[in-house]
């Protein structure tokens, strides 16, 4: 999609950027011609087919400013004072009903198939036939080309649509606050991400929601606790997902309506305008577009999967409706960064093992075969091209172990991977139970000896003596295979290093408190986060470090909310 500068001007007003507005989406693909022109489509039902459902965000009432993106806000061309003016506040709390034209008072939903590691299912939709499930309280409200870039901005709780199962549409202060910080933070990691633009709670509107007790051990929710609603506004170049090229994939490999196989031509080539059009020309063969998309997508989820190991990221549900086609990062749900080094770390009780840490590769490659899965319908008619797109799925694993090596390598500061040293420092980091963000971090300091790396040691381990001496002699292997040989050297390699290891991340028990006090009004803490955690490779100040920079406390362990969550955003 060729997009336009139309404006540098900085956008001021709603009317600034109601200018901007271009809805590509809605303009270029099919509705669900069963959906109502009002957008008053707020009950689960089936939807047969259509790439979207115009529908009505539900506003929350009585909504109060609680934080914006002031980096995203910059990078866009906004300016500061329209996050709290009445006009922005009313639009990104869900009430479109008095746009300034040509902005649009209509949002919108889409639908998307689920796939579960490589499973097909249909019994998460209501009607056990796949047309319920989708956007259950997503909803888009806005297309805007901004100093030349596609923007889609989606509100998070938004209300219902006809996706959502019979749920309440909205999401709680306690998930918003967590989403809202984490994207801007992953943008700062420099791992791809949807962006945040503002968060906005409401003064008077409660819904009840399963948690935990506090200081409870337990796995699933015990008691139902009233929670403020909250809308995050979130931000992308669209927020098509691979459960959605599944969808019209499933519909024309089955031939469930007449038009299923030409709604899914159409949503691979508005997910190629939208995502792939630097790399893929407009005129060529349709095949041809579908094995690049296909290629261009595999490098950017391997991409994206090995920068979430090298930052300590668990994904948690990487379901394929949680995996955009885009290749960034999307729905921050049962999300979290890892504290103490466990191959098998899983922040969502609901997750199991096959989405856990050091597994994620795995789960990419899953979702990839459906990806591909999807789009084989299209390549029918050439037995050629089948083959082609057989060859890229099945050298999914091939292009990852590659990438993972790479990225080791670069983390350890070392010019070439080195298989042995790499499987001793996995099973010692295993053994000695060292925080993750912390070792690399002292690592990336080219250390003289063990001393500084065992301020990542959790527990007693830093008196044991075998384990101290082992780490000693991995450390002198390590030197002999880093650059690191004049002072020059080592303080080039530090650099290096710690501008792919990140000295911060958004660890769970930062978060608690900071939703917790929100919930009573105050938003300091947010304001807090968001600071230290835009700025995650930076040295900063010294009361920054002794509250940010240390290992999760012994009492946080196991405890429910903090050590895991439940799906009950």
């Amino acid at each position: 999609m060729k997009e336009t500068n139309k404006t540098s001007a900085m956008v001021e007003t709603l009317y600034d950027l109601a200018a901007l507005a271009d809805y590509s989406l809605m303009d270029t693909l099919s509705s669900d011609p069963e959906a109502t022109s009002d957008g008053v489509d707020h009950a689960p039902r089936q939807v047969f087919s259509g790439h979207y459902v115009p529908v009505n965000p539900t506003p929350i009432k009585d909504p109060q400013y609680i934080a914006h993106s002031e980096n995203f806000f910059s990078e866009l061309g906004f300016d500061d004072s329209l996050a709290a003016s009445e006009d922005f506040i009313r639009m990104f709390s869900g009430d479109t009903s008095h746009l300034p034209e040509p902005m649009r008072r209509l949002g919108w939903a889409t639908g998307y198939a689920l796939s579960i590691y490589g499973t097909e299912y249909y019994e998460q939709c209501p009607f056990k036939t796949g047309n319920g499930y989708g956007d259950g309280r997503a909803i888009s409200i806005l297309e805007a080309v901004i100093k030349g870039q596609r923007w889609e901005m989606q509100l998070k709780g938004g209300g219902r649509t006809p996706y959502c199962r019979g749920a309440d549409g909205r999401a709680v202060l306690r998930s918003s606050i967590r989403e809202f910080l984490a994207q801007e933070h992953m943008h700062a990691l420099d791992v791809p991400t949807s962006r945040s633009l503002s968060l906005y709670t409401s003064k008077k509107e409660t819904v009840k929601r399963p948690w935990f007790t506090k200081g409870s051990y337990s796995k699933d929710p015990e008691v139902m606790i009233d929670e403020a609603v909250a809308i995050t506004t979130r931000v992308a170049p669209s927020f098509i997902r691979v459960g959605q090229l599944e969808l019209f994939g499933r519909r024309a490999r089955k031939k469930e309506h007449p038009k299923a196989m030409e709604e899914l031509e159409k949503m691979m080539l508005h997910l190629i305008d939208r995502e792939y059009s630097d790399v893929i020309d407009a005129h060529l063969p349709l095949q041809e577009k579908v094995l690049l998309l296909a290629q261009e997508f595999r490098k950017r989820l391997i991409s994206l999967v090995a920068n979430w190991i090298r930052v300590g990221y668990c994904q948690g549900n990487f379901n394929s409706d949680n995996c955009a086609a885009g290749g960034f990062t999307l729905d921050y749900g049962p999300f979290g960064f890892i504290d103490m080094f466990d191959p098998r770390y899983q922040p969502w009780t609901g997750g199991g093992v096959h989405f856990s840490f050091l597994n994620q590769p795995q789960a990419a490659e899953r979702n990839f075969h459906m990806f591909c899965l999807a789009l084989k319908p299209l390549l029918e008619s050439s037995q050629d091209a089948l083959t082609q797109l057989d060859e890229i799925r099945n050298g999914f694993p091939k292009v990852m172990h590659e990438q993972m090596e790479k990225m080791w390598s670069a983390k350890l500061g070392l010019r070439t991977f080195d298989a042995a040293l790499f499987k001793e420092f996995i099973l010692l980091m295993i053994e000695t139970s060292v925080d993750y963000t912390i070792f690399f971090r002292e690592l990336s300091a080219v250390p003289e000896d063990i001393a500084p790396l065992t301020k990542s040691f959790y527990g007693d381990a830093v008196y044991n003596e075998s384990i101290v001496n082992r780490w000693s002699a991995w450390l002198e292997k390590w030197k002999l295979l880093v650059d690191a040989a004049t002072p020059e050297s080592r303080e080039r390699l530090s650099k290096q290093m710690k501008a792919i290891n990140p000295k911060y991340t958004l660890r769970e028990w930062f978060l608690v408190p900071a939703y917790q006090q929100a919930a009573n009004g105050d938003y300091t803490l947010i304001k807090e986060l968001q600071e230290v955690m835009t700025n995650p490779y930076a040295e900063q100040s010294k009361e920054t470090e002794e509250k940010y920079y240390r290992e999760k406390p012994s009492e946080f362990f196991e405890i429910a909310g903090i050590s895991h969550v439940s799906c009950s955003s």
